[in-house]
């Protein structure tokens, strides 16, 4: 009889290798390259990206990494082989790889190392909460190039998502908590998501609606009046219309209406990065401040936390 031999594979988006414009340069361009990302035409975004774009943001993003670079390497990476060796050691029998969509390490890498300990079924965990076809279709399409160049393949557990799963809600409500003690409750709590362009929703991306999910789940749990909860989405790029309402425009906004202090969670990061920690903890709390706010606290990633690893091995283990 067939011996079945699990294996887990972790997966997130991908950090330049160090925090210079060289390093940035090479990731930025492999990143912006999958149409999965963006899904302009070839001819048109290529004279763009790598006449404009990439000459232009990459020395600028550098410096934004070197302001969050962490002794261990850039944010994303660190947090992520913490949290792929906390579920390793929760499955002393089951390989745990960490493998990037875009950088290092990736992908291939990754797979090739669980195949090689005779790894049977593999279960893809892409560390998107919610699912979007520009982060989890884009790794599924990533693992199926990967396994193009086998002859024998394993059977595959896909995880889609997880925006409402019990044990994720759980961990985010801890979280929250955790900062409502610590700092009190505040005037607003703002869960923040990356956003996505509009059109890709119209097509049939089901981002909004998950995005959605999370919240309804988590504010039913939470001791907060539904009303003082809100969604927003960061992170846009380029001109045409993204996902709203915008979390700057809305910080901007917020003191004006009496808001004085808020609290914001990112739900979509599974471990802090760039967008979470300069992006939000930094300049969307000065922009709030500026603005007439008085208390901003940015609420963690769940990184990896016990709870969050909780989940990755409830996930997981459901596919086995």
């Amino acid at each position: 009889m067939k011996q079945e031999k699990h294996g887990v594979l972790l997966v997130n988006l991908g950090t330049p290798d160090a925090p210079t414009s060289s390093a940035v340069k090479r990731y930025l361009k492999e990143f912006l390259s999958d149409d999965r990302v963006v899904d302009t035409s070839p001819l048109i975004w290529w004279p763009i990206l790598n006449g404009v774009i990439l000459p232009i943001r990459s020395p600028r993003v550098a410096k934004l990494y070197q302001s969050v670079w962490m002794d261990e390497g850039s944010p994303l990476l660190v947090y992520s082989r913490r949290q792929q060796r906390a579920l390793a050691a929760r499955m002393p029998n089951t390989p745990v790889e960490l493998g990037m969509s875009y950088g290092s390490p990736s992908l291939a890498e990754a797979i090739d190392k669980l195949l090689a300990q005779g790894v049977t079924n593999l279960v893809v965990l892409p560390l998107y909460p919610q699912y979007s076809c520009s982060t989890s279709a884009a790794v599924w399409d990533g693992v199926a190039r990967v396994l193009k160049g086998y002859r024998r393949l394993p059977s595959i557990g896909f995880i889609r998502d997880y925006a409402e799963h019990p044990a994720y809600i759980a961990a985010l409500r801890q979280s929250v908590e955790r900062s409502f003690a610590e700092h009190g409750q505040p005037d607003r709590l703002v869960l923040s998501f990356h956003g996505i362009p509009k059109r890709y929703a119209r097509l049939g991306d089901d981002y909004p609606q998950r995005c959605e999910d999370t919240l309804r789940a988590l504010v039913a749990t939470l001791p907060l009046a539904p009303d003082r909860v809100m969604m927003t989405y960061q992170s846009r790029f380029g001109r045409e219309p993204w996902l709203t309402p915008y979390t700057d425009e809305t910080l901007k906004s917020l003191p004006a209406q009496g808001i004085k202090h808020i609290q914001l969670i990112c739900p979509g990061f599974s471990a802090d990065c760039l967008e979470t920690l300069e992006e939000i903890k930094e300049q969307n709390r000065e922009i709030f401040l500026k603005a007439g706010g008085e208390k901003f606290e940015y609420i963690s990633a769940l990184n990896d936390e016990p709870a969050h690893i909780d989940m990755m091995q409830q996930l997981v283990a459901q596919r086995f």
